[in-house]
């Protein structure tokens, strides 16, 4: 059993950096590097999303997030552990509140635009799939094969906030986003701005059509770099910790230069962002700390993500649940069944939202649809679903129980 009142290490930020901060901590400005409100970009100019002395327009971008209809998902979709009955581990809703608070954190040493940090933090996977990264990969295999265009969850997020419910999400809000990317760390993160709308849904196309762009993607602002960053941060140890609560490893992970546990990760990660990034207009860390997270994230792939039987597992279950659904639930929409779940839980339950669109919802391409409704699905409705249309068949996931 770990005792985690004796950490290797917590570190402190430099004397330095405190008395910068000290200096600074009176002058409300943003700095000329951060985001300010004024610069919010949407793609209509709305009188409803205009902002006012108490309702900035990134604050709107959280409420609009927040209220999503697909926001109340996130509580049952996993995170990494899907086959476990365990109220301890992990799903995406504390991943994404993981996120805004280490991002906040960072963003409120280096005075960035909060607000901004929290819609992008709060809505970068409310376009993810149940089953995690496995099921995002079996759901891009069939759009892939029916359509030629790739799914990915983050080009998703920005889908179901900027399409299936059309908010009219600033740019900003909707580059950071689809720029989130947490499998890609870098030791710097240096923003790429841009605000025009025509340029971002060309980026979105591209990564569709090729899923290697997606790796090239940089944020617009300085707040989605953070997010960014944040997002490794999150997981990094918190999966560390989830394993061992299901007890998918054996032994404690191996002591690195930022510590082995969720704890000490975070707080040496945030430091050290904060010492090398303070008063700059990127984001950085020195090499040590980069090197040392880079080898933690390998050393969780090797005992977490890649483990044999979690992945046996999924291809024997959730690949063909997927792949059947996929055509079952297409050929209903084509078909115009009207009597099937996807009009009577899905098309129905968009439209009515009530939003104003110049067409239908349902008219649109029906492979996007069927994407649509998979990729909002929760773990434990896509199997209600399998077993709903598929009643003979038997094609089950076994869960791991609480008294197993």
């Amino acid at each position: 059993m770990t005792d985690y009142g004796e950490l290797l290490y917590y570190e402190s930020l430099s004397p330095e950096t405190e008395e910068k901060m000290r200096r600074d901590e009176t002058d409300r400005r943003l700095p000329s590097y951060a985001t300010p409100d004024e610069a919010a970009v949407r793609r209509r100019d709305v009188e409803s999303d205009r902002p006012n002395v108490w309702r900035t327009p990134f604050i709107r971008d959280v409420d609009k997030i927040l209220h999503c209809p697909f926001y109340n998902r996130y509580a049952d979709k996993t995170q990494v552990f899907s086959f476990y009955r365990n109220d301890d581990l992990t799903r995406r809703s504390l991943h994404v509140q993981l996120v805004s608070r280490i991002a906040r954190t960072i963003g409120r040493a280096l005075r960035l635009n909060l607000d901004l940090i929290e819609a992008i933090a709060l809505g970068h996977d409310i376009g993810h799939t149940p089953f995690g990264h496995a099921g995002e990969e079996y759901l891009d295999g069939c759009l892939f094969r029916e359509t030629g265009r790739h799914f990915a969850h983050n080009l998703h997020s920005v889908r179901v906030l900027d399409g299936v419910f059309p908010y009219n999400i600033t740019i900003q809000t909707l580059s950071g986003i689809a720029c989130h990317d947490g499998e890609l760390e870098l030791a710097e993160y240096r923003p790429r701005p841009s605000t025009d709308f025509e340029e971002f849904d060309a980026m979105i196309a591209a990564c569709e059509r090729d899923k290697n762009e997606i790796r090239r993607l940089i944020p617009s602002t300085l707040e989605g770099c953070v997010v960014r960053i944040s997002d490794i941060i999150a997981y990094l140890g918190k999966d560390r910790q989830d394993a061992e609560r299901a007890r998918l490893t054996d032994g404690e992970f191996p002591d690195g230069e930022i510590g082995s546990h969720n704890a000490e990760i975070i707080n040496n990660l945030i430091v050290n962002i904060i010492d090398n990034s303070y008063g700059k207009d990127y984001i950085a860390m020195d090499g040590k700390h980069f090197r040392a997270l880079s080898e933690a994230k390998r050393v969780n792939y090797d005992r977490i993500y890649k483990n044999k039987e979690v992945r046996e597992e999924m291809e024997r279950s959730v690949r063909p649940m997927m792949e059947e659904m996929y055509r079952r639930l297409l050929s209903d929409l084509v078909g115009r069944r009207y009597d099937s779940p996807i009009f009577t839980h899905h098309v129905r339950y968009v439209n009515e939202a009530h939003y104003r669109r110049e067409t239908p919802y349902e008219d649109g391409e029906p492979n996007r649809i069927v994407a649509d409704y998979i990729a909002s699905m929760t773990d434990d409705y896509f199997v209600d679903l399998y077993a709903y249309l598929f009643p003979d068949s038997k094609k089950r996931i076994d869960y791991k129980g609480y008294f197993d």
